[in-house]
């Protein structure tokens, strides 16, 4: 089979239809990012064509040059930079993380290419309410480059998931993944931006998902007589 540079199959689990999920209260979202806010803007843009009901309450940032902040200001969505450098340890900035989501009243938490390792205060304030994305098909290629890690290993598939979030790094239950195929001709840039096409499809779906599965959960545990 003759593979074109554009090809873009993917395989996503489980398929879902995001609009069942559109109903009830709008789920409110904090979202932390490090870097472009490619993810940050699937996720509004998905608020906004309406395939996930939700609100941004804010988007914390740790570097101040990221890209996710003018996203956000474009959008007139709140924004905070925590710059991590100014913490003295890990424990300090997830206490200032836990302070300023509450401040904005956030529910859940979604990690966007949030570039730091999170703590249990931040994990224990947000019990099964803290999302991630990680470019690869976990449990495989873990931690960072995890694109190059995929590529050295000579795999013929990758692709993303979208994760609760534990204590291990990039551990937890898996929510959704999109397998994307290794061209024989790929370098990381252009495996990467492939890989991001399928993030940006499946992380609002995901947490469409989670807060569906935590909303069952909740009924369930409070009908027990």
């Amino acid at each position: 089979m003759n593979l074109r540079p554009d090809f873009t199959f993917s395989l996503v689990s489980p398929n879902i239809d995001s609009h069942k999920f559109f109903a009830g209260t709008p789920l409110k979202l904090g979202i932390m990012a490090s870097g472009s806010g490619s993810n940050f803007e699937a996720v509004a843009q998905a608020i906004d064509d309406k395939q996930l009901n939700a609100q941004i309450q804010v988007l914390i940032y740790n570097n101040p040059a990221a890209k996710a902040a003018s996203r956000a200001a474009k959008r007139g969505i709140e924004t905070v930079l925590l710059n991590h450098r100014e913490y003295k340890n890990r424990e300090v900035f997830d206490q200032k993380i836990v302070q300023t989501l509450r401040e904005y009243d956030v529910e859940w938490l979604i990690l966007a290419g949030w570039m730091r390792v999170v703590t249990s205060v931040l994990i224990d304030a947000f019990p099964d309410r803290i999302i991630n994305i990680h470019p690869s098909l976990l449990p495989s290629f873990k931690g960072i480059h995890a694109v190059e890690q995929a590529l050295k290993a000579g795999v013929k598939i990758t692709g993303c998931t979208v994760h609760l979030v534990r204590l291990e790094v990039d551990s937890g239950p898996i929510l959704m993944q999109a397998a994307v195929p290794i061209l024989p001709d790929d370098t990381a840039e252009t495996l990467h931006a492939r890989i991001q096409v399928q993030e940006h499809r499946i992380l609002p779906q995901a947490i469409a998902l989670a807060a569906q599965a935590n909303l069952i959960t909740h009924v369930s545990v409070s009908g027990i007589g």
